[in-house]
């Protein structure tokens, strides 16, 4: 494999983070239209795949892939509303620390 092949483009923050803000802020449930602008227009890097696997040990959970967004953040919505606000992802990031969204 080459460096170029192990290079992944990884969001910063993670998406699975920008969609519960936006969400959060919206009061309403993201449309699929809205979830895929999000995605598209999130801040990205470029970064090889173990310090992306760093990155997502550190923050304790595996981020929404991007091109499955929509259907990958519909399950992990899920876990939002079944479990307390302890248990979810909300408690693992400072959603409202992400600026520029």
């Amino acid at each position: 494999m080459s460096e170029q092949d192990n290079l992944i483009i990884y969001p910063i923050p993670s998406l699975a983070a920008t969609l519960l803000k936006r969400e959060r802020d919206k009061g309403t449930a993201l449309t699929e239209d809205e979830v895929i602008a999000i995605r598209d227009n999130a801040p990205c890097i470029v970064m090889p795949r173990d310090e992306a696997a760093k990155v997502d040990e550190k923050r304790g959970y595996l981020d929404i892939h991007p091109e499955d967004c929509w259907g990958e953040w519909q399950r992990i919505r899920l876990t939002f509303e079944d479990k307390g606000e302890e248990e979810s992802l909300g408690a693992r990031v400072n959603v409202s620390s992400i600026t520029g969204l």
